[in-house]
């Protein structure tokens, strides 16, 4: 790529069933140039995450859909190139949304900030990010966990999961995952203190989580539904409480699938709410404050997966899908000059 000329991936089409390649474009386009009040970002980390697979149709949701021959919406953590805004200045670190592309304009409103003395840059887009944060208030504001619970987790070795499964034993409760390979499971036991960890593919459902949960399910914060949540409902305890956060298993779906049985919601009296991270933007405060007490305290333990090249960002989201990356996935777009 010239370094003169910004590269970009635009959304060519809406997947049909799991993404493909051809429903991307890369392109080369002229940088732009800062307009008043505007500022010029050269991205050097994006961050790959399960939601946007959900942006890529026009069916309705929550948010929406990203637009077609656009660039494919995403965070992104970047350096001041130039700038007209006047609480921003050139050489500074902002986590933004400038999407799949190496240079963006920004007006300021959403860009913040980053101090890379504090911690990493890139943890921005992942533990002290909107997975962190998904973690944080998912698990403690719905699961409001006790301890000597058992809180369960899916897909505990990516970014959310693995967050979350630390803080149930920081609160002093059992933490059991679900991963889908057997080096997933031995690193989030091994490395991140779970008591458990379950391989979704080789092992039934049912009796192991029965062998690992022995008193039964008080919290599971949901990444997946489909077959594991159904599982889980026949483990839960009375007053249980499961966040929804994700819907791994149905994002490629074309058409819904069938449901779960609920009757255990209504038996054991239990609680599942839909989370967005959305709504605990003014919460931000708290959550940095504890995460990053953690983090320092060497309490919480950080995995990154990240992959080298705006070009290879498709096929690394393909694969973020298909549960091939281990721990929080993202793009190295550009240099990173606070490692060198």
């Amino acid at each position: 790529m010239s370094k003169s000329m910004n590269q970009q991936i635009l959304l060519k089409s809406y997947p049909t069933g799991e993404p493909k390649a051809s429903d991307f474009a890369l392109v080369e386009t002229v940088i732009p140039e800062p307009g008043e009040g505007e500022i010029l970002n050269r991205t050097i980390y994006l961050s790959l995450d399960p939601y946007m697979r959900g942006r890529m149709s026009d069916r309705a949701s929550y948010a929406t859909p990203a637009a077609l021959g656009k660039v494919m919406v995403g965070s992104t953590v970047s350096q001041v190139l130039k700038s007209n805004h006047p609480q921003f200045s050139v050489g500074e670190f902002v986590l933004g949304y400038d999407g799949w592309q190496a240079y963006g304009i920004s007006q300021g409103e959403t860009l913040r900030k980053l101090d890379p003395k504090q911690l990493p840059i890139s943890y921005a887009l992942g533990i002290t990010g909107m997975p962190g944060m998904t973690a944080y208030f998912a698990l403690l504001d719905i699961g409001k966990p006790k301890a000597g619970e058992t809180v369960v987790v899916s897909a505990a070795s990516g970014a959310v999961g693995a967050v979350v499964g630390q803080i149930a034993k920081i609160k002093g409760c059992r933490a059991v995952g679900i991963a889908g390979s057997d080096e997933k499971c031995d690193n989030v036991v091994q490395e991140l203190g779970f008591d458990a960890c379950i391989n979704r593919k080789t092992q039934d459902l049912n009796s192991a989580l029965k062998a690992a949960c022995p008193n039964g399910i008080d919290v599971y914060v949901d990444h997946t539904a489909g077959a594991i949540l159904e599982a889980v409902l026949q483990q839960i305890n009375l007053g249980a409480r499961i966040p929804l956060v994700g819907l791994i298993s149905q994002y490629n779906a074309e058409t819904p699938p069938p449901g779960p049985n609920l009757m255990p919601l209504l038996i054991k009296r239990a609680l599942i709410k839909g989370f967005l991270v959305g709504d605990y933007q003014e919460r931000h405060a708290e959550f940095i404050h504890d995460v990053s007490q953690w983090l320092q305290a060497g309490k919480l333990k950080y995995k990154e997966d990240v992959v080298k090249g705006l070009e290879n960002a498709p096929t690394a989201f393909i694969g973020l899908l298909q549960g091939k990356n281990f721990g929080k996935l993202i793009v190295q777009v550009g240099d990173d000059p606070t490692k060198k």
